[in-house]
């Protein structure tokens, strides 16, 4: 299952060398797992169960850098390992189709009184489908 997610870079996101600060990219990663999940009926499932999806572990490799008023997109393919949600996300300048970074970033769901929860079933029966259902 993949997801796209679109945004400009903004001039505050630049260090002193006049392009994206590398923490700034875990911001745009963030951004568009966020999207994806309001854009799914994840989001509902989760705020329905008080469970929060919590990143347990990101790898992340810087292969171009990004500059300012650059148009960019994260592509995100999902997939999961037992209880384990994990998203591939890779950035790309649209208009040069160069990829910028590469990230794996591994999540599990943990409730507000901090329990890690299983996976539920119809989210990894959608992932196997490759059919996200959107509401």
């Amino acid at each position: 299952m993949t997801n796209e997610y679109s945004f400009e870079v903004r001039g505050y996101e630049l260090d002193s060398f006049n392009h994206v600060n590398n923490s700034v990219y875990l911001n745009y990663l963030e951004v568009a797992r966020w999207e994806f999940f309001r854009d799914t009926k994840w989001l509902d499932y989760m705020r329905r169960n008080d469970l929060h999806p919590v990143v347990i572990e990101t790898k992340i490799k810087y292969i171009n850098e990004l500059k300012v008023f650059d148009k960019a997109i994260v592509k995100s393919k999902w997939k999961y390992d037992g209880n384990y949600l994990i998203a591939n996300q890779n950035i790309y300048v649209e208009d040069t189709k160069k990829k910028a970074s590469k990230a794996t970033v591994k999540m599990i769901l943990v409730s507000t009184e901090r329990i890690v929860h299983e996976l539920p079933d119809f989210i990894k029966k959608e992932l196997d489908n490759g059919v996200v259902i959107c509401p």
